[in-house]
Parts: C-alpha cells; structure tokens; sequence
C-alpha cells in the first residue's frame, strides 16, 4: 500500500501538539511531505523535524496546493482561516482535515460543506475528544438505550482561570470568538453526538466581558497572567438550545469565571431510563470518570466507570491516546473508502449553533433557525 502523502496548512501550538505526533506515530499509513505557515521559521522547522525525505515547506498554501501529489491537506489555522483554505484544498482536490470548529461563521459552513460535496473527497474535524474512553462508554450507553429518551442535557465546557497566553487566542479577529469557540465547541459535540441530535429550531445566548480587562483576575491564571489590555474576546458565554424533538441543551462555557471548579469538555444527559454525567476533567487529579444513575428496585443507584484520560493540547502538551486513535480512524476512512467518526453534517451543526449564541447574544432576543 502506498502511503497517504499529507500537506498541513499552520504549523502552530496545536500542529505541534497534536497532529504532528499523531501523524507521526501513523508512519505505515502516511507520511508528512509539504508544511506551510504564514511565519517561515515554522514551517520550515516543523519540515526539517517531521518531513519526509524531500518535503518541502511554503509560506503560501496555495502553491502547496499545486503539488498533485498530495492526497490530504490538514487546515490548522485559526478559526477564521477554516473556509477559504478548505474550500481552496477540496477545488484542489484533496481530502481535508480541518481543526475545530469547523467555521467562525454558519457562512463559512455552509461554503465548506457545498465545496466537500462538489468534490467526492473525505471531510473531518478535529473533535477528539469523542475518542475518550468515558465519551466512547458513553455513546455505546445511549444507542444501547440505556438513558432512554435524552430529553435534556448540559454541555460544559467551564474554566475558573485558565486563558490561554500563547498564539492568537484572544485575538476576535483571527479565532471568531473566546472560549465559547475555543471549549464550547467540545462539550456541545460530545453532547449532540451522545444524543445523536443535530436539528436545533431555535438558540438563545449571553456572552459577558466581565473578567478579561480586569487585572487582578489575570494574576491567577493557570498558564501565567494574561494581557489585559489586548483581551479582544468574550471570558464566558452561555447558551440554551431547543431542539425539533422539544429537546433541551445548556452550554456552558469560559476562560475565566468564578466557580469552585472546573469542568471541560464534558456533557450530562438525562433520559427518561438513567442519566449520565461525565465529572472530573481539569479538576479531577485523575482524569474524567462516567457516573450512570438510575433507578434499580426501586432504589436510586450509581454506577461509578473510571476512564482516566483528561483534557489534552494545552501548552507544552506531547498529545495523547486519542490523538492517535482520531489519526488512525481518518487515515483509515480514507484508505477503506469509509466514514469518519465526525461526520461534516454532524461538526456543521455545532458551528450553526455556536454563531447563533454570539448572534442572540448581540441582538438580545431568540434566534429561530430554519
């Protein structure tokens, strides 16, 4: 078998946190042998350090696109960057792996998926988190009907102090948003993807820029103080979504809030069988555990599953188990002519709802879809 040649496009935190590492450790099945970024000394040094033999390194992704010889393109660029590239990579005639979320904008969506239909090429985003053991045991519960009916659900995606200080984070012009678009878009994944849900009718949302100017606020953060004067983005924002089956979802979402603790990443269910929470996370010393309550007997009861892994790609993170596995499984779709496990149906939704918070949010009033 001839290995998959792979081109990336933004050779940044999360290229070298992730995809990197997890392409790397894929060797029999592909190999990296065309790096851009918009800064040359990173592309070149992600070249010389992960490059096959011959590779070359671009600071323009369109003459990367010009090389036929690349059958996959990974978009790892800021949020806003997503679409043009994308839909340039699929008229190029690539596979595209894109980080998330899929888009800034249901705009950019939409241009996204008519350019993956046109082209007869394989489509994923990068959510790996659905390749957790809790989320994986989690999924397996709910199409056995364990839950029963899903009817109402939490995402959340909740941070006391923890902004991040590097790359473009807190820029609004480059990323589309803060941490709704940065963690939210996680726990609402999970979430619509455990409970195989994906038609909202209609979003309403709050964004607050409470905590981002404030220095006092940045002096505890986890990855040390951040910029108080070039904090461009909402600190936490929050979400109510109904969907066409009368289905319910809170998201949750911040960088900086003051809760006790934190949670990320994360979802509860309640069915009308059992309910289902994942806990720990970033708080947790060990990673998430899976909790299901029920009813036995007549007797309220809890089934504790410890799952171990936890919330990976910050800063300075080598990557994780289901990096690999997220690699492994769309690698595979590509040379068995199969699916992926995120589907772009199932990630444009997410974007859907995400840009209609922010919308609700500026305009003050509900936000029906169609």
């Amino acid at each position: 078998m001839e290995k998959l040649r792979i081109g990336i496009v933004g050779c940044g935190g999360i290229a070298n946190s992730k995809h990197f590492p997890a392409l790397k450790s894929q060797a029999d099945k592909c190999e990296m042998v065309a790096f851009c970024d918009t800064v040359p000394e990173r592309a070149e040094k992600a070249c010389r350090e992960y490059g096959a033999e011959g590779a070359k390194w671009y600071t323009d992704y369109n003459e990367l696109l010009k090389d036929k010889s690349i059958d996959v393109v990974h978009v790892l660029t800021p949020n806003v960057a997503h679409c043009p590239i994308t839909v340039a990579a699929f008229e190029a005639g690539k596979h595209v792996m894109c980080e998330k979320p899929m888009a800034a904008t249901t705009e950019d969506a939409e241009k996204m998926m008519a350019a993956w239909k046109k082209s007869g090429k394989k489509f994923t985003i990068g959510y790996q988190n659905r390749f957790r053991r809790d989320a994986q045991m989690l999924k397996r519960a709910c199409v056995e009907g364990k839950l029963g009916e899903v009817y109402f659900a939490k995402a959340h995606a909740v941070r006391r102090r923890a902004v991040p200080t590097w790359g473009v984070f807190p820029n609004k012009a480059l990323q589309g948003g803060g941490p709704l678009i940065d963690v939210g878009t996680h726990a609402l994944d999970i979430t619509l993807w455990c409970m195989d849900n994906y038609k909202p009718v209609s979003v309403m949302g709050s964004v607050f820029e409470k905590l981002g100017s404030l220095p006092e606020a940045a002096e505890a953060n986890m990855f040390g103080p951040w910029d108080v004067n070039d904090f461009q983005v909402e600190d936490s924002a929050f979400g109510f979504v109904k969907m066409e089956n009368g289905a319910t979802i809170f998201l949750e979402s911040s960088w900086a809030l003051n809760v006790r603790s934190s949670l990320e990443a994360a979802t509860t269910l309640c069915g009308t069988k059992a309910g289902a929470e994942m806990v720990g996370g970033m708080s947790g010393a060990g990673g998430y555990d899976l909790i299901i309550n029920e009813t036995t007997g007549g007797v309220l009861t809890e089934e504790h599953i410890s799952a171990g892994d936890s919330v990976a790609f910050f800063e300075g993170d080598n990557g994780g188990g289901e990096a690999q596995k997220e690699a492994k499984q769309w690698l595979e779709a590509i040379i068995n002519d199969t699916e992926p496990l995120v589907k772009p149906e199932q990630a444009f939704v997410v974007t859907q709802i995400l840009d209609n918070i922010y919308k609700s949010a500026r305009e003050g009033k509900e936000i029906k879809l169609n």
